[in-house]
């Protein structure tokens, strides 16, 4: 499970991270993590592309340490290329304040509710006890539902040890990209919002127990991802990934249905002229129902470009 939400999780996502460490307490950052040494095949790029129409599909990882380096010719080139940008939501949804006022809203639990009254005596303990390494009191999320507290609690210690939002690959891609391409988003950030916010409370809790049980080992599986993914190594990535898939409604929601909605969208697009960009997590574009599978499964040849 934390696998999933790890590989899929969206900027979107690490922001909303961000507002629940606000409401609760300041976390005391710790020294900057050691970062995986790129390997010369570099992160993965594919492409789809008839007479006049190419698309190319590059993977990202939202979160990245601040000394990564990853952005190669072979990328810049079909970035540079591009006359249309596309992303996961829109590049400036977070400016938005009326956004960060629609995000507490629906992370809030009802007044009557607290996220403690919800778990099992057992999660429960786990979960304090999780809190109590982040250096968090109990109750320090007690206001939210458990999407968003799970959430929060798999991106704190990532950036306690030196990952970044700021060294996100989204954010490269954007500054690198033509100050006159289009920018375009295949999802928006309400909807991704919906995407947690509308998950049976099961799986909720689930999800939040998941970063609760190894919350020591998430730092180490991000390294581990970021190394697949430096690589270009499509496969290991999944691999790491597929031993998480435990709950089949949350894979469903923020994977699969989500790749055959944007393969749905790809498929379109190729009946218009010219040359675009996307760059969606990278979990999105690896294993079994990736965008890749779905493209194929409309008889569209996806070609890797490294």
């Amino acid at each position: 499970m934390k696998r999933v939400l790890l590989a899929s999780c969206t900027g979107l996502a690490l922001s909303l991270g961000g507002c629940a460490t606000a409401n609760a307490q300041d976390v005391e950052t710790a020294a900057a993590a050691t970062a995986p040494s790129p390997a010369p095949a570099g992160p993965a790029l594919w492409k789809v592309s008839d007479e006049d129409t190419t698309i190319y599909l590059f993977g990202t990882v939202h979160v990245l340490p601040k000394d990564v380096e990853w952005y190669d010719e072979d990328i810049a080139a079909a970035l540079e290329s591009a006359d249309t940008l596309v992303t996961e939501i829109p590049a400036d949804a977070m400016n938005d304040p009326a956004l960060q006022t629609t995000i507490m809203g629906k992370a809030m639990l009802p007044q009557d509710q607290s996220l403690r009254d919800l778990l099992s005596e057992e999660d429960r303990t786990v979960y304090e006890a999780a809190l109590a390494k982040l250096g968090m009191p109990p109750a320090a999320f007690d206001r939210f539902e458990p999407w968003f507290a799970g959430m929060t609690m798999a991106v704190l210690p990532l950036m306690q040890k030196g990952y970044d939002p700021a060294s996100g690959v989204e954010k490269v891609v954007e500054a690198a990209a033509s100050e006159t391409a289009k920018r375009g988003a295949l999802e928006t950030a309400d909807q991704q919002i919906d995407l947690f916010d509308t998950l049976p409370q099961e799986s909720q809790i689930e999800f939040l127990m998941a970063s609760a049980r190894d919350l020591d080992g998430l730092v180490t599986m991000m390294d581990e991802m970021v190394a697949e993914w430096l690589e270009g190594d499509a496969d290991g990535l999944a691999e790491i990934m597929n031993r998480g898939l435990t709950d089949p409604v949350v894979a469903a929601a923020l994977l699969y249905q989500r790749n055959e909605r944007w393969a749905e969208w790809i498929d379109e697009r190729m009946d218009e002229p010219g040359a675009v960009f996307i760059a969606v997590g990278a979990g999105h574009l690896a294993g079994e129902q990736s965008v890749q599978d779905y493209l194929r499964s409309r008889d569209i040849e996806v070609t890797r470009v490294q």
